[in-house]
Order: structure tokens, then sequence, then C-alpha cells
């Protein structure tokens, strides 16, 4: 397994170049297999659990960027406020909020990006397009110095309807397009993933979460 973390990571880095980001999503995998992957230069990694990406955090080389990928509760903000680099799926104020005065307590200012809902299925999490729109117009924005918004991000369903896919990445897309025009801070598209990330790429993704075609099926 070890040569074949290795090689997974130097054949995504790759293929993705040096335009999109590739997030190893980690969760549930040993620290050892996440040391695999950053002595093949792999720096970034997902996690989405709170504690668990804190071990590891605590554990590992400290030049890696955490990204938490998962849910978060508002309770859990706190423990990951010293360090957490980019926090993937807000879609509530509330968690901004919280967000913003634990990063003000650590003296950071962390990257968040707005969990849209793209997806048909209900499985998933998000914003719909008309509440991101609401969200970013809310002057509440303005008194949240600790934290940057830096782009979209959104899961497709997961189906093997190749054109279902693209109709809903292409969503995003748009979404991504028309609201970076008044976003000066949004620099990141995070969308794809394992099944679908090629679709994701065609559609202008800056930013793909690989788990299991890195790491093995959990």
């Amino acid at each position: 397994m070890e040569n074949t973390i290795k090689e997974h990571i130097k054949a995504f880095t790759e293929e993705l170049g040096e335009d999109i980001d590739l997030v190893a999503v980690s969760k549930t995998k040993p620290k050892e297999d996440l040391m695999q992957a950053y002595e093949a230069g792999q720096r970034i990694f997902g996690e989405n659990k709170v504690q668990e990406m804190t071990e590891k955090w605590e554990a590992l080389p400290k030049d890696i960027q955490w990204h938490m990928v998962g849910h978060v509760q508002t309770n859990k903000v706190k423990y990951m406020a010293p360090y957490v680099d980019l926090v993937h799926a807000v879609q509530k104020m509330k968690l901004l909020k919280e967000i913003n005065s634990r990063a003000k307590e650590n003296d950071r200012v962390i990257n968040c990006l707005l969990q849209v809902k793209i997806a048909e299925e209900d499985s998933k999490f998000g914003m719909s397009p008309e509440e991101l729109k609401a969200f970013l117009n809310d002057e509440k924005l303005s008194e949240f110095n600790n934290i940057r918004l830096k782009g979209l991000m959104g899961m497709a369903t997961f189906t093997d309807d190749e054109d279902q896919i693209h109709r809903e990445f292409q969503v995003l897309q748009d979404l991504y397009e028309e609201t970076s025009k008044t976003q000066p801070d949004f620099s990141i598209l995070s969308m794809g993933m394992s099944g679908d990330y090629k679709i994701a790429v065609q559609h202008g993704t800056t930013m793909v979460r690989i788990g299991s075609s890195i790491f093995g099926a959990r």
C-alpha cells in the first residue's frame, strides 16, 4: 500500500497540474497512510471530524494544510481554530460567526468556502442559489474581520448519469463566475471527488477532494 499511495499522489499531481489543488481526503485513515502521501509531496489533507483532524495535526508535520471538508458543529469550531486552513462547508451565518470569533481569539484569519446544494438527492447539505445570493448580501459579513470567504464548494449527485453531473457542476460553475464579480477574495471552486473529478475539471474546478482513489476504500 505504501508505494500505491505515493504512486496515486504523483499521478494525480501530474494529471491536475499547477492550476488545480489536490485535497487528499484522509478521514478514518491512519497517520502512517498520511505520511506516505506527505512523503510523495502532498501537503493538503481533508478531514470530516474535528477531533480526528486535531489529533493528526498534533502528530504530523506542521507544514500540512488542514481542510475541514465535512459538516461542522459550532461547538467544535474552537478545537480547530488554532490551525485549520480552510473550512469547506459553511452554510449558516451562525457557523461563520463562530469561526470568526474563534479565529479572533487565536489571532488568525480563517479561510472559508460557502457550500451550495447542487445535487438533486436529499442527502447533501448546502444553500440554494437564492440563499447564497442573500447570504453574500447580508450586512453582517462586513463585521467578520477574522474570516475570509474564498469561494464555493458543492457535491454532485452520486450517480452514473454523467449528464446529470455535468448539469449540476455547470450550476455551480455559473454561480461561482457570477458571485466572483462582487467577491474580491473568491479564488476557489471546490468540486469533484474520486468518482466525478474529471467532469469537475471540465467545469473549471480549482480544487478536487480525492479520498478512496488515493487511500483505498474505507
